[in-house]
């Protein structure tokens, strides 16, 4: 690989669809405008897939895995076929960055750390993990012994946000692959340009055809993906709305499905946590993304004889954050992603003020940012668990602080929630901490701090979601089981 090819940016404009291993036209007469949520204005395109161009897909990657080398490789052929994709991505992480942060307003700073390098991450360790992976074992059992078989569920449709593209891409698209799985990307229409940098990269990697497909689409289209016979599994990335409708299509067919959908994730400050030391280390995981992630600390919970120096807090930290362009390295919060957004963030700040929270912070559009779908970062204080503001997940810069009694009113409180993804707890008694941890009802919770452990499961209770990503169950995920009784009395050596 020459090192022009090395430096050399993602294209902004696309025209062809990534389907059995070649560029193919669309059918489809209409391009996806990709705009700039800091300047509004177009900075690219894609094609926009019919259903006809899904079904073309799904034959491709139905091919690949009926009839194709992919699922016959051993898991250790997979990892090593899949090192120069991975290469390709590791090669072009700046650029990549760029890009994202282009196509989504994600701040420069936040894509060159996470929203790059990260996928790269994900697929290295899922790499490492099908070559050490049970893909068979033997069980004595209880009536004989049984030989247990961990085989590819099939063709996976996989349906991502615009939020982090790559990230919940590489969650289920790396471990999908891995698994021997053939796999039918569908990005959103918001951010599809960074989807062809893995199809560029399987062309690279010389990925046998059909194994991965890209077909960009507005959402319309997702549901001809998710209805398609041809489909063993859909795994879907998204709000919890969209989640129920995707579940209920799958029912009708017994199709296998994992979704990861929304959160109102809250961080426990018990009294004998300082909020001035809390804020601060708390503060970048609850107005990440300007707010627009699913596991944000957007409802802070504050014991009440903390609870005005907490607000105080809380306050100051977001009034102090950068707001401005992302591609400059300073700015802390970016745009939200579309013009509907902000309209949506707006809705829920007039309505907190109606229920009569009290903004301290914020509550309006930044007045040197004319060009862009801006919202300040926004603090509520006096919340109620029962206002919509509190319960509601309103992907934007918007924290509610809300305060409690005791231990037990803070668990309340916590699980006073649809949701159910993520969370904190913060004091100097870590096992304490520990104990209102296993109380709350959440897929994951970090005692003082927050962290995503890619290496252990990630998921989401209630509304948030069906299944586990991440770690050996985000790739038991992508496996059907099959038992073979042996005979009794006889020893059998392991085929293949």
């Amino acid at each position: 690989m020459s090192s022009q090819a090395i430096i050399q940016a993602p294209a902004r404009v696309r025209d062809r669809l990534f389907i059995g291993g070649d560029m193919v036209e669309s059918e489809a007469d209409d391009l996806i405008a990709v705009i700039s949520p800091a300047t509004e204005e177009q900075i690219g395109s894609a094609p926009s897939s019919t259903p006809a161009d899904v079904a073309r897909a799904v034959r491709a990657a139905r091919t690949a895995f009926d009839d194709g080398p992919w699922p016959r490789m051993s898991p250790a052929e997979r990892a090593d076929a899949l090192q120069p994709f991975g290469e390709y991505l590791r090669a072009r992480v700046p650029q990549t960055a760029q890009l994202i942060t282009e196509e989504m307003g994600s701040p420069i700073t936040f894509s060159n750390r996470l929203q790059a390098p990260v996928p790269v991450m994900l697929l290295d360790y899922f790499r490492q993990l099908a070559v050490t992976f049970p893909f068979e074992e033997d069980r004595a059992g209880l009536t004989g012994p049984a030989r247990i078989l961990r085989e590819p569920v099939g063709v996976v449709g996989q349906i991502v946000p615009w939020n982090v593209p790559l990230i919940l891409t590489m969650v289920n698209l790396a471990p999908a692959l891995l698994a021997g799985c053939t796999v039918v990307l569908k990005p959103a229409p918001e951010t599809p340009l960074d989807a062809y940098v893995l199809a560029d990269a399987a062309m690279e990697a010389g990925l046998p055809p059909g194994v991965l497909n890209i077909v960009p689409a507005e959402r319309s289209n997702s549901e001809a993906l998710v209805r398609h016979p041809g489909v063993d599994k859909i795994s879907f990335t998204g709000s919890s709305a969209t989640g129920r409708r995707v579940a209920a299509l799958c029912g009708e067919q017994f199709k296998r499905v994992t979704l990861e959908c929304g959160g109102k994730s809250p961080a426990i400050l018990l009294e004998d946590a300082d909020p001035d030391a809390v804020v601060p280390a708390l503060m970048p995981y609850a107005i990440m993304m300007s707010g627009q992630q699913c596991l944000a600390q957007t409802r802070i919970l504050a014991h009440r004889s903390r609870y005005r120096q907490t607000v105080d807090a809380v306050s100051e930290a977001a009034s102090a954050l950068t707001v401005g362009d992302p591609h400059d390295p300073p700015t802390e919060v970016g745009p939200l992603v579309a013009e509907r957004q902000r309209r949506r963030v707006e809705d829920y700040i007039a309505s907190g003020r109606q229920e009569g929270a009290v903004i301290t912070v914020g509550g309006g559009r930044p007045a040197n940012l004319p060009k862009g779908w801006y919202v300040e970062p926004t603090v509520f204080a006096d919340v109620e668990s029962g206002m919509r503001i509190a319960q509601d997940e309103i992907f934007g810069p918007v924290l509610v602080v809300i305060p409690f009694d005791d231990d037990d009113d803070a668990v309340r409180i916590a699980n006073d929630s649809k949701y159910g993804l993520s969370g904190s707890v913060w004091s100097p008694d870590e096992d304490r901490a520990l104990r209102i941890a296993r109380r709350v009802r959440t897929g994951s919770l970090t005692i003082n701090d927050y962290r995503i452990e890619f290496g252990a499961p990630f998921g989401g209770y209630k509304e948030s979601g069906i299944g586990r990503e991440f770690g050996p169950e985000g790739l038991s995920s992508f496996l059907e089981y099959k038992t073979i009784n042996l005979p009794n009395g006889t020893a059998h050596s392991r085929e293949g």
